[in-house]
């Protein structure tokens, strides 16, 4: 069975459709991240009043939490066009170039993955970002001359799931960064009640709770879960409405149990547990073990089971709690508390 990440990486065209038609368009129809909403509505109350672009800002967490969908509403509220790519397709200084040299004034640029753009690709942006320059080089060798291009005022979003990985240079031009977190059951509970108003579906309180409870915190698994509920209730049970019983029913055909672990997040603890013996275990080593890259460990899997309390970080490696224990019915062994754990995710 395919785990959640997988689900969200291989969505059909028609899902990445109805993802689309569920996003808010308004920061007042946005669910969640209080503080992000506060400070984001404050900068473009302000920039819109002296009649300005926005300053660029720096969208940073796990994938799934609504990055994108500030980028869409940024662009909105600022009446401006958005203009969308992802860092690793961003190859040339020359790509660069042109989209930038496209921009109309108070345009929004949206640059995914931000993190991953090459060193003199993103050498191109600090200049744009600063002065609303672009500096060219025209020829080579000792005739080479440099061309500097005025650029219209428009506002660079970056979204990052890796904020250590941002350079000081970039990461400091930034003017408004913003870190979203994993939302609580509660936020997640409103998202589904507002989808499934959306896409037409009924679903009661409880059947909604238990969708929230195993979203790993992440309104788009939340979305993608209440569409496979709604699958699994159309086909095997003919229900009118979802509840507690068909969403439970559905996410355990799914692999998804209670606590909002699937598959991955299960074989992830387990090997720690029993391969070796609860840890500290590198997260290369654990990646060998697993057969899955490091990036997607400490991107998709660890965020949720930090949160969750199931592992810590020590500077030698992951540790499984007595929480991961218990979920699985092991006996937890008490170790010599003598190592800190790790906050920042982007360490070891």
């Amino acid at each position: 069975m395919a785990n959640q990440s997988e689900l969200d990486v291989n969505a059909l065209p028609s899902e990445r459709s109805e993802e689309k038609s569920l996003r808010p368009l308004e920061l007042s129809e946005y669910v969640g991240q209080k503080k992000v909403k506060e400070t984001l509505s404050l900068c473009i109350d302000a920039a819109k009043a002296r009649n300005d672009a926005l300053d660029h800002v720096l969208l940073a967490g796990p994938p799934g939490l609504g990055k994108t969908t500030l980028a869409h509403i940024i662009s909105k509220e600022m009446g401006g066009q958005l203009h969308t790519v992802a860092g690793p397709n961003v190859e040339r200084k020359g790509d660069l170039a042109a989209i930038l040299t496209n921009l109309q004034p108070g345009d929004v640029l949206f640059i995914d993955e931000i993190h991953r753009l090459q060193k003199p690709v993103e050498e191109v942006l600090y200049s744009a970002m600063e002065d609303f320059k672009l500096d060219l080089i025209i020829g080579q060798g000792p005739g080479a001359r440099t061309l500097r291009l005025d650029l219209p005022r428009f506002t660079l979003v970056g979204a990052t799931t890796r904020t250590g990985l941002l350079s000081s240079p970039l990461r400091d031009r930034f003017g408004v960064p913003l870190r979203l977190d994993l939302y609580p059951v509660e936020e997640l509970e409103q998202i589904i009640q507002r989808s499934a108003r959306l896409l037409g579906i009924q679903a009661d309180v409880n059947g909604s709770r238990e969708i929230a409870k195993r979203s790993r915190g992440t309104p788009r698994i939340a979305n993608r879960l209440l569409r496979r509920v709604r699958d699994f209730s159309q086909v095997r049970r003919n229900a009118a409405a979802i509840s507690h019983e068909v969403s439970s029913a559905a996410l355990t055909l799914f692999e998804i149990d209670p606590r909002g672990l699937d598959q991955l997040d299960r074989r992830f603890l387990t090997t720690i547990i029993d391969k070796f013996d609860g840890g500290p275990v590198g997260i290369e080593t654990l990646g060998s073990a697993l057969g899955e890259e490091r990036d997607t460990l400490e991107d998709v899997v660890e965020p949720f089971l930090l949160q969750e309390g199931f592992i810590q970080r020590t500077p030698r490696g992951r540790l499984a709690t007595r929480q991961a224990y218990d979920h699985f019915g092991r006996t937890y062994i008490e170790r010599p508390q003598t190592l800190a754990p790790v906050a920042q995710l982007d360490l070891i």
